[in-house]
Formats: structure tokens, sequence, C-alpha cells
């Protein structure tokens, strides 16, 4: 691996071979997405503790502080809204020139396997792993599945995170699932890092569903909603870093969240 490559990746994963990316892209397709309506006081808080951000280059220009940032995972990918036709029909929006002017860490770009749209999205990852090569720049490929949630079963994901891998991307962020994941994860040949997961109601099945994919391969998360929509955001991100890193139980994790609730409500009364 080049160095810069080398040291790209190195940004990204920490020293224990571990990430806690956050992301904020979610606006691109889906507008002033709940509690990411503000995307600058949404995300202040929550970056000391991310190892990287995941975002677009708008918010990332207007809404971050270039003296205080993380490394930068930057969405390259767009084209589709929620009221289109078809999120899977997504191109490429941003160039590699301009991830290298926003001295980005990494780009990140979604496929959309099993889709109509599978040739187009697959040929853009291509392409920008070719760039990506080129300039160091690592690729971060995102298994989505646009509105057909029901394809996020272990033999769908598994096929995803490989043909990614294969097309060269050097992560790949992808969904949970309760069966099989393991093999999603022996199956890709670069690291996994794991997206949002099912729907639930609790802090603790999150962290539940976070310890299992940690356990079976995964090396990290890049949870959005899960972190940021909780009434109390900073809480739940400090509890997912020690999941992540220091390698907590989930019991454990949720003493952390709890604990740091708790003072949370102290201060604002």
């Amino acid at each position: 691996m080049e160095w810069g490559m080398a040291n790209r990746m190195a940004q990204l994963i920490r020293s224990d071979g571990r990430c806690c990316f956050l992301p904020v892209d979610h606006g691109y397709f889906q507008g002033p997405t709940r509690r990411l309506e503000q995307p600058r006081k949404t995300i202040e808080p929550l970056l000391p503790y991310a190892d990287a951000l995941f975002i677009t280059r708008g918010v990332l220009r207007s809404c971050v502080d270039p003296d205080n940032s993380k490394p930068v995972i930057l969405r390259v990918s767009g084209g589709a809204s929620m009221v289109g036709k078809d999120l899977a029909n997504e191109g490429l929006t941003t160039s590699m020139e301009e991830a290298i002017r926003l001295n980005a860490s990494a780009v990140g770009i979604s496929i959309f396997v099993g889709t109509d749209y599978e040739r187009e999205s697959l040929l853009n990852l291509a392409k920008l792993a070719d760039e990506g090569e080129r300039y160091g720049i690592p690729v971060m490929a995102v298994t989505a599945v646009g509105k057909e949630l029901g394809k996020r079963d272990s033999r769908y994901l598994a096929l995803s995170c490989r043909i990614a891998a294969e097309l060269g991307a050097r992560l790949v962020k992808t969904y949970w699932c309760a069966e099989g994941f393991e093999k999603v994860v022996q199956g890709c040949p670069v690291p996994v890092v794991m997206a949002g997961g099912p729907q639930v109601d609790t802090e603790m099945e999150v962290l539940e569903f976070v310890y299992d994919g940690m356990e079976k391969g995964a090396i990290g998360v890049n949870l959005g909603r899960n972190i940021w929509q909780n009434d109390h955001p900073v809480a739940m991100m400090k509890a997912m870093r020690a999941l992540v890193h220091d390698k907590a139980t989930p019991k454990q994790a949720l003493e952390i969240f709890t604990e740091i609730k708790a003072q949370d409500l102290k201060a604002k009364k």
C-alpha cells in the first residue's frame, strides 16, 4: 500500500484496528432530516467523540470549522431523492479533485446491487476506485438498498460487500443482520463497518446489535440516526465509543449512557 493511502487509512482506523464514524450526509437525499435540520448544531457536540465524519461537501464547507475538524469521508454520490422515482439512480456528484481540495481522508459512494441501476452504480464505484488509487485516497462503498429494506439479509449483504471489495473499495459500509452476519464479514476481504441495523426502540437494542456485529468481525460503526436522533446524543455517542474502542459490553455501555444522561438532565434543570 502506498504511503498516502496507508496514511489516510490510519487516520480513519485507530491504532486498535477499530473505528467510530459519524455520518451526517442524510440530507443529500432526505433534505432536512429530523434533528439534522441545522447540521452545525448536530455535529459540534458529537465531533470530539467521532473518529471521522461522513459528510457532503456542502455541509462540510458551511457547518464544520476547518480548524476544529476530524478526518473526513466525503460523500461523492447522489442525484436522487426520497420524492424521486428511484433512489438507486445515483451518479457521481463530486470529483476526486474536489476531495483533494477539501483534504478528505476518504470518499464514500453508494452501490445498489439488485436494482435497475446496479450496473451504473457498480461502474461508478470502479471508476472512483481507479481515481482513488491514482491519488492515494481510499474509497468506502456503501451497500445501499434504497426503499427495499427487505434485502437486509446475509446472502444479499455478502454479495454486495464482496462485489464492492472486488471492484476496489478499501472499506465497505453495510447493514448488520441478525442471522449470518459473520458470513458477510468473512466473505469480504476488506474491513467492514456497520451502518444502522433494524429499527429498534431502546438504546440497549442498538448497543446489542453493534456488539454482536463487532464480535462477528466488523471493525466499527457508521451510525447516524441512532446517535443524533436520540434525546441524549452525546451520551449515546460516548456509549457507542466505549463499545467500539474500549470493548465494553452492552450492559457496560448502557451504564455509561445512563450516567451521562443523568448528568445532562441535571445540567438542564
